[in-house]
């Protein structure tokens, strides 16, 4: 990949396996070629081969809205053709090759939902979601709002949920014929929302929220 499409030294060789997460170099490019190779502890995602290190632990009211949203989503795709999954899952965005050297975008969307199964391997999954849905965190606001947000409307995610706890609401996303992504209203307490992606689904945010 080019300088001008990467903005950091890319790193060819693949090393003896990484175990601390302090032996990466920020200054390097890396693909997911390297991030399989990275035994640490601590979770990170790749953007442009750029490193994001992940929050910690998620709170409970993060892990609880995001198994109802979960459940919900789950229940409804039973025994439909599009599954849902939840995070820790690699999702792999590439742009022309699939080959894990030509990789350089690897993200974990607390949920997902995929209608191509063969986007599914051993590792996760490669190529972009129909549906993804990110339950915003204190620490992870920017990330979700910029960063991941222009990965997913280049790649062509259909639809986007950004999920706030602390307000208690729900923006979504939706990808327009020339490609890019058209906000909602933001949906408040008492409301519900459907998804273009999903006829038919329903979430009422009442029950989303209803342990805050």
């Amino acid at each position: 990949m080019s300088k001008k499409t990467v903005p950091y030294p890319v790193l060819d060789e693949i090393d003896e396996p990484v175990r601390q997460f302090n032996e990466l170099d920020a200054s390097l490019t890396y693909s997911y070629a390297n991030y399989l190779n990275w035994l640490f502890p601590e979770r990170v995602e790749l953007i442009a081969g750029r490193i994001f290190k992940m929050s910690p632990a998620p709170s409970s009211f993060h892990q609880l809205i995001t198994g109802k949203i979960y459940r919900r989503l789950g229940n409804f795709l039973e025994k439909q053709l599009c599954k849902v999954f939840i995070s820790p899952f690699d999702v792999r965005f590439p742009k022309k090759s699939k080959a894990d050297k030509s990789i350089f975008t690897v993200l974990q969307p607390d949920i997902f939902v995929l209608c191509d199964r063969n986007k599914i391997d051993a590792r996760g999954c490669v190529g972009a979601p129909d549906l993804i849905v990110e339950v915003l965190s204190p620490g992870n606001t920017k990330m979700e709002l910029l960063y991941k947000y222009r990965v997913y409307e280049e790649f062509g995610v259909k639809e986007y949920w950004v999920v706030s706890q602390s307000n208690q609401n729900i923006l979504i996303y939706t990808l327009n014929d020339i490609g890019k992504f058209q906000p909602s209203k933001i949906f408040t307490l008492s409301e519900k929302i459907t998804s273009s992606v999903l006829p038919g689904f329903e979430l009422a945010l009442d029950d989303v929220f209803e342990d805050m």
